[in-house]
């Protein structure tokens, strides 16, 4: 069973030694200490409109966006009548565009459409792969001007500037390098849409009205330039519906190892910059070991889990009949009785296999599910939905912290707030004012964090009870009980963690705005999650900034014999008990009603 382990253990080390020199790296280039490429330095140039304070630098990364917003919603609207249409593919639903183009814009790449089947070659270049540079590199920039912040810089930096530099000298270059060894392993990259092949058994696409064998389509086009920059900008927004298990997006064991890796290159990388640059590296290593911690959890649990047999292929050798509460039935319970079932012939020995792509087995499923909710990129290489209900806890977990590595610099902002709340807590403990990089924490940051943190479980637990208490959820789910719950829980966890992968099994599919027959959720589901993944960006970031800068601006008091330090194994402590017991009181009821219960209850996976 040991070489089972293999996988999350090469990937984890890769991740730890490659984010040591690359943190010195992206330090270098986010201080402005780099000599411009040659013609690159006229338009930095250009761009730098002057330093700005923390309010001009948010006012210029809303005003960014806002636009952003209106590019991508005009790039889906005109679609039908765009080159690179060959398919001739029609406009999307306004809700699915609106919901799109908010995804793509917040990093979340929450997909509420198929992208093999809904959008041309024109759309996937100059939507999704322009947003997924430009919106990945928006909490990069964000963490950079905290960074700045705390160490008391009146001007946190230029927006474009950083923009600028995360994308030219960090994004392009790793994204041509990662795109150049998928090109290798068989990924398409082409302009042409489809090609039309004969299939292995004849016959098996079905005939003609005149008897003649049909060929199968399969769609392609610029795969390769659509995938590593999905992983590297922890987008997560697939080429097509099927994500990284498509055979077009993951070929192979070696492509399926560099996606994992590329999605974990840059999380790891900002904690170690972030101590770089302010002249903290012990700090900055505790924070690391702390995330390091929780994220090899989740791995073990997912892994663990997943090595289980699929209860629902087993046998029940006998009709058991249960009572349940219910609202509606007469003494409120109802009888529900389980028939037996007979086990299905399916050897069980590697785990679960259900709803996983065979070419990785059984390990690279929840390793990959573990590692993409973690870092907030949100690719999926196997079926969530499919995850036996404790495995499908992991990805779950990691979505509610926000903060183990989490997407480009947002993840580290997030692991701030619990830092700024776990120092208040333990300040109140001895008795002491709380006190973070040598400066004291008032009211004021307290506040602004407990605000930033707030946002995420209102987002979540808010939208789930609505939805899962009316039809907008019922209709939508595709199992019932324990099971359902989770598949609504899963898509507003999702949304909010601008994570965008999907356990799926819901119906949120619009589809082309002509479509005679689409699923009956699907607009409140595109409207409420949008407004969700707007709410759940820019708060989050917005405060931080705002809280960074008034810290920064406070007087720097020399380290005492009182003063908590924050590169010891106390402070290591402190930090992960503060992430984990806060997580447990915001997120143990609803994974009681869903994950939990749906491992407990009668019935596998809900009926």
């Amino acid at each position: 069973m040991l070489h089972l382990w293999l996988l999350p253990a090469a990937l984890l080390v890769a991740a730890v030694l490659v984010s040591i020199p690359l943190s010195k790296f992206a330090a270098w280039i986010m201080e402005g200490q780099y000599r411009p490429l040659p013609g690159f330095g006229w338009i930095e140039r250009k761009l730098d409109s002057g330093p700005q304070d923390w309010k001009q630098y948010t006012a210029a990364l809303l005003i960014f966006n806002v636009i952003l917003f209106v590019w991508g919603y005009v790039v889906l609207a005109v679609q039908p009548f765009m080159p690179l249409n060959p398919r001739q593919l029609g406009m999307l639903a306004p809700t699915t565009i609106f919901n799109s183009v908010t995804s793509f814009m917040t990093n979340t790449n929450l997909q509420d459409y198929s992208g093999d089947v809904h959008f041309s070659n024109f759309s996937q270049i100059f939507f999704t792969i322009s947003n997924q540079y430009i919106s990945a590199a928006v909490g990069f920039c964000a963490l950079a001007a905290i960074i700045r912040a705390f160490r008391g810089e009146k001007k946190v930096g230029n927006f474009f500037v950083d923009m600028w530099r995360v994308l030219i000298y960090m994004f392009v270059p790793a994204a041509i390098l990662s795109g150049v060894l998928f090109i290798q392993q068989g990924m398409p990259m082409t302009y042409a849409s489809t090609v039309q092949v004969s299939t292995l058994e004849p016959g098996a696409m079905g005939t003609d009205d005149k008897g003649v064998t049909k060929q199968q389509t399969i769609v392609m086009g610029p795969v390769a330039a659509v995938i590593p920059i999905k992983q590297i900008g922890t987008n997560g927004g697939g080429f097509f519906g099927a994500n990284s298990a498509h055979p077009y997006e993951n070929p192979s064991a070696w492509t399926n190892f560099i996606t994992c890796f590329d999605m974990m290159m840059f999380p790891f990388t900002l904690v170690l910059m972030f101590g770089r640059m302010l002249r903290k590296m012990r700090h900055a290593i505790v924070i690391y070991g702390v995330m390091l911690t929780l994220m090899i959890g989740m791995i073990w649990w997912a892994i663990y889990f997943e090595l289980k047999p699929n209860p629902g292929l087993t046998a029940h050798p006998a009709s058991v009949t249960y009572k349940i509460p219910s609202a509606t039935a007469k003494g409120g319970f109802r009888e529900l009785t389980i028939p037996q079932v007979a086990g299905l012939p399916i050897e069980q020995h590697l785990g679960n296999l259900e709803g996983k792509e065979l070419r990785f087995g059984t390990v690279a499923g929840p390793t990959f599910a573990a590692l993409t909710t973690a870092v907030t990129c949100g690719a999926v290489n196997c079926a969530h939905d499919s995850l036996n209900p404790l495995t499908g806890l992991s990805p779950m977990v990691g979505m509610w912290l926000n903060c183990v590595f989490g997407g480009k610099g947002v993840g580290m902002i997030n692991l701030l707030l619990f830092l700024i709340i776990g120092v208040f807590i333990a300040g109140q403990m001895v008795g002491r004012s709380p006190e973070y990089l040598g400066r004291k924490v008032g009211a004021r940051e307290v506040k602004l964090a407990v605000i930033a943190l707030l946002v995420h479980p209102l987002m979540i637990l808010g939208p789930t009870g609505l939805f899962a208490a009316t039809s907008w959820g019922t209709k939508a789910e595709f199992n019932p009980a324990a099971h359902g719950f989770s598949e609504v829980t899963y898509q507003f966890t999702s949304a909010s963690a601008n994570n965008g992968s999907g356990f799926e099994g819901l119906g949120d599919t619009w589809g082309f705005n002509a479509n005679p027959t689409p699923a009956p959720t699907s607009q409140s589901l595109d409207i409420s999650t949008g407004l969700v993944m707007l709410f759940s960006r820019y708060l989050p970031i917005v405060a931080p900034i705002a809280m960074a800068a008034f810290l920064g601006m406070k007087k720097e008091a020399p380290y005492g014999l009182g003063t908590m330090r924050d590169d010891t194994m106390t402070f290591y402590w402190l930090l992960l008990g503060t992430i984990v017991v806060i997580g447990a009181l915001l997120f143990l009821p609803v994974a009681a009603l869903g994950p939990l219960a749906d491992h407990l209850g009668p019935m596998p996976f809900g009926g």
